[in-house]
């Protein structure tokens, strides 16, 4: 039982040091995340206006969910809701 508190109490400091210096980027991360979420928002008004100009009825609704996967992911969180709509649409 001694050796299981000390590596929760080990575990515990390694994620508060971790957390510690996260916050310190927070303003970089934040900032990060808002540009890559409005340059995927109008990526895939642009992607949409393509694919329907070209008779595609694959389109991306632009809302909370696909901001937030463009916003974290980037361009692979665009290129996975065109595939995963892509896969529903077969």
């Amino acid at each position: 039982m001694d050796n299981y508190m000390g590596g929760i109490m080990i575990a515990a400091s390694c994620v508060l040091v971790l957390l510690i210096g996260a916050f310190r980027r927070k303003k970089e991360w934040i900032i990060n995340f808002i540009l890559r979420a409005i340059i995927g928002t109008i990526a895939v008004f642009f992607i949409n206006g393509f694919l329907v100009s070209q008779g595609f009825s694959i389109a991306i609704g632009i809302n909370p969910i696909t901001v937030l996967t463009s916003g974290i992911l980037g361009f692979p969180g665009l290129i996975m809701l065109y595939g995963i709509n892509l896969y529903t649409f077969l």
